[in-house]
């Protein structure tokens, strides 16, 4: 499958570096609108990382991020918020002192119209009917999964063009991925564009329609989805079946 010729997300020679060390080595990429695509690789191989420069988190040494045909490199996080672009990061940063209520009201911050946000709330207690029955339980009571389903719901209720998933399966429990994934899927179908950053290879590339393979901060591997999951060398190294 050929990447997008217009991409809504690119990424242009892009080098980050992260307490003195090269992590991200100029690499290329682009998610095009309406896609999914993955960015997949061993833990240390650069993938927070890019996404932090992507998102002004972490800056960046060269390079550049475009962003709806915009160079928005090195622009604040909350100013890309406003642009459409939204992320759910690594270890899910929920507000663990604020309600679930309260943590999706959080996620709308950047909106003024109170009863289409009312409305999203409600949409993302379809999506998520756990949060639902839990709505005024506290954030930090929360297990581990919920917490996951909480970090995307707050993601969605800025409504973005473009949502940055880093890790949504780590930590969780079989069953609980399976939802998360499955979450993945539904949002991509409504048309949000998705960036998913994922160490689970083999789920991430059933799910997307492209990926990327990233090892000591460059892209040594891209393609369709489905060529990658059975390419020889993603196999060995990723999904512990022999070349």
């Amino acid at each position: 499958m050929p990447a997008p010729a217009s991409p809504l997300l690119s990424l242009e020679a892009l080098k980050v570096a992260y307490g003195g060390i090269q992590a991200v080595k100029g690499i290329d990429l682009i998610v095009g609108d309406g896609e999914l695509v993955c960015l997949i690789g061993a833990n240390g191989a650069g993938k927070t990382t890019t996404l932090k420069g992507i998102t002004g988190l972490q800056p960046v040494q060269s390079g550049t991020v475009r962003y709806g045909g915009e160079d928005v490199t090195g622009l604040p996080a909350f100013q890309l918020v406003r642009r459409g672009l939204a992320m759910v990061p690594e270890g899910r940063g929920v507000f663990g002192g604020l309600t679930i209520e309260e943590n999706l009201a959080m996620g709308a911050y950047v909106r003024q119209d109170r009863d289409a946000i009312r409305a999203d709330i409600e949409r993302v207690y379809g999506l998520f009917p756990r949060l639902k029955e839990r709505r005024r339980q506290t954030a930090g009571t929360l297990s581990g999964g919920e917490q996951q389903m909480l970090a995307m719901g707050r993601a969605l209720m800025s409504r973005p063009r473009m949502l940055l998933l880093d890790e949504p399966s780590m930590g969780l429990a079989p069953l609980m991925v399976q939802k998360v994934f499955e979450t993945v899927l539904a949002v991509s179908r409504e048309g949000v564009t998705i960036l998913l950053i994922e160490q689970n290879a083999k789920l991430a590339l059933e799910v997307s329609s492209r990926g990327y393979v990233m090892e000591s901060g460059e892209i040594t591997l891209a393609g369709d989805a489905k060529m990658l999951l059975h390419d020889p060398k993603v196999r060995a190294a990723y999904l512990g079946v022999g070349a």
